[in-house]
């Protein structure tokens, strides 16, 4: 298996949450909320589109500011089902969009709500651009631990994350939860409590939903072997603590 370090350092941001039937007004509702939020976060995260062949096409249609009514219909537009066959409702309601980004400098945001089937969690997963002067802004511990406070308030979910793809491979080698020390992580407060952690790991409530933990001030890296054992070292605690877990409990 290849080193996971020798791959480009790449990040993302998502929120999880375990089986909850929720209409697609009510996923529109809850996403009209992320974005007005996300867009205090930054600039670049302000601008958001429908789905579209083509960028060009996308750019046509803005969403934003967040119109329910729209964001409903898209909701409706992806529902899982068969081939020519019935919704499956409980599959709840998937669609993908974006902020109009040039590839390598863009944000998308694939969102899954409404599902109460339980054989997969619920989330909204935003991959983080690759480069240039917006991922320079972007990817920071202030802005990202903003974006995780967003999808906390917006989604309520169970687990949130802001990683490296490269840091999460990491995690994971000593975690088959699905859940795993990131750059900045959310736990919902129903999932227990976070403990004491060490320095120079930052713990900030959100509001009366959970807690916010943030490893380290600096961009985070999976080749900083310092960043690396910190991870290790965090997981462990928070695993201790309960708060490693599955956000569907596997079936006996």
């Amino acid at each position: 298996m290849p080193d996971p370090q020798t791959y480009p350092e790449t990040y993302y941001a998502g929120a999880y949450w375990g089986p909850r039937k929720e209409t697609p007004e009510a996923c529109a509702g809850r996403t009209a909320v992320f974005l007005g939020l996300l867009a205090e976060c930054d600039p670049f995260l302000a601008q958001w589109y429908k789905p579209a062949r083509s960028l060009k096409d996308a750019r046509k249609h803005p969403l934003m500011p967040p119109d329910v009514a729209i964001l409903t219909e898209l909701f409706r537009k992806g529902v899982n089902r068969e081939r020519g066959g019935p919704a499956i409702e409980e599959l709840g309601f998937t669609f993908w969009f974006g902020n109009g980004g040039l590839r390598g400098d863009s944000v998308d945001l694939r969102i899954t709500c409404g599902d109460y089937g339980g054989a997969n969690p619920n989330c909204c997963v935003m991959p983080l651009p690759r480069q240039g002067t917006n991922a320079d802004r972007l990817v920071t511990a202030s802005v990202l631990s903003a974006v995780v406070r967003s999808m906390a308030l917006a989604w309520d979910p169970d687990w949130a994350v802001v990683t490296s793809d490269n840091f999460r491979r990491l995690m994971s080698e000593t975690s088959d939860a699905g859940t795993f020390a990131g750059w900045v992580m959310y736990q919902s407060r129903h999932r227990g409590t976070v403990p004491p952690l060490p320095a120079p790991v930052r713990i900030e409530p959100v509001e009366d939903r959970g807690t916010l933990v943030i490893l380290t001030p600096e961009r985070l890296t999976a080749s900083n072997p310092e960043h690396v054992e910190l991870g290790h070292r965090v997981g462990e605690l928070l695993s201790n603590a309960g708060l490693i877990q599955p956000v569907i409990p596997p079936q006996r």
